[in-house]
């Protein structure tokens, strides 16, 4: 088995490569939910629905979220009743959240409405919240804390970046299976994933770090990082306003107490050394995922990476 920590968009491309050559059956992602929010009265859970749609074959490849060909008649009618339609649900999409809703007003747990949902879809992944229990994440800004969703999509990410806050933390543990998944994993993957919010928020439950220090399976992380600025979304600011280098040094440098091997860009080469020094293995290797071809080799090169003997 092998056990992806997964946030977003580059989560779910890298997903869409191992999948490609790896059993779906022979999957677990654990998924943030510090992003997830309540909109319209509904639970949604964009991490784990952006993984969901990719894999499922649905997604808007444009933005990375959202499905393809949706219609957002249900959000113009909010509209005409003076709701806020900042965030951007389209009617199919809002269907997901409205099931998942129903089913936790029914008592589910969130892992149990995510399996229902994925197996839906037609999944065979096994896809896990990284926690069942409220955890949201706030970014503080200098006019104070806002939830993430709204410092990202309505705001922009225009305000400074001065950290996060994990609004229910000292009461959230993992959800059920993600202790299990790490540690009886034959390889544990860090996403290509925004290392301040969508896997620090894994990182920071109780027992996680643990589990990835004392697991027998290696432990390699792909960086996000790509001559010194993202693919996509808001990491390398997130990383400025918190005084960190944007590059796949600092990625290692996060992850170093539980982290094998860094597998990192062509364009990041220069950094091997240092990357080194930290103790780590280094993977150089092309790591932008631009079609399903590339996603793959991505994901052959994590798993020979995976494969080597762990001393």
């Amino acid at each position: 088995m092998i056990t992806v920590l997964s946030g977003g968009v580059g989560a779910a491309r890298f997903l869409q490569g191992l999948v490609q050559i790896v059993p779906q059956t022979d999957v677990t992602i654990v998924s943030n939910t510090g992003d997830d929010l309540e909109m319209f009265g509904l639970h949604v859970s964009p991490d784990i629905d952006i993984v969901i749609y990719h894999l499922a074959g649905v997604v808007n490849e444009d933005p990375g979220w959202g499905i393809a060909g949706d219609t957002f008649h249900t959000l113009d009618a909010f509209a005409r009743f003076g709701h806020d339609t900042w965030f951007s649900l389209g009617d199919r999409d809002l269907a997901t959240s409205i099931h998942r809703t129903h089913l936790l007003r029914q008592g589910r747990t969130l892992s149990e409405a995510t399996a229902e949902i994925a197996h839906a879809f037609g999944l065979d992944v096994t896809i896990l919240p990284m926690t069942d229990d409220p955890l949201r994440t706030r970014v503080e800004t200098p006019d104070g804390l806002i939830d993430f969703q709204e410092y990202l999509v309505k705001r922009r990410a225009a305000d400074p970046f001065r950290g996060i806050k994990l609004a229910g933390i000292e009461d959230a543990k993992p959800a059920p299976a993600v202790i299990d998944a790490i540690t009886t994993a034959e390889g544990v993957v860090i996403a290509p994933s925004n290392p301040i919010v969508s896997i620090g928020p894994i990182l920071a439950l109780p027992g996680v770090r643990q589990a990835l220090r004392q697991t027998k399976a290696r432990v390699v992380a792909v960086s996000p990082i790509v001559g010194g600025d993202v693919i996509k979304g808001p990491a390398a600011k997130m990383m400025k306003g918190l005084r960190m280098e944007v590059s796949a040094w600092q990625i290692g440098w996060l992850y170093e107490d539980f982290l094998d091997c860094l597998v990192i860009d062509v364009a990041d080469a220069a950094d091997r050394a240092r990357i080194e020094a930290l103790g780590l293995d280094v993977v150089v290797t092309d790591t932008i995922m631009k079609g399903m071809e590339e996603k793959a080799a991505l994901a052959r090169c994590v798993l020979d990476a995976i494969r080597k003997k762990k001393p």
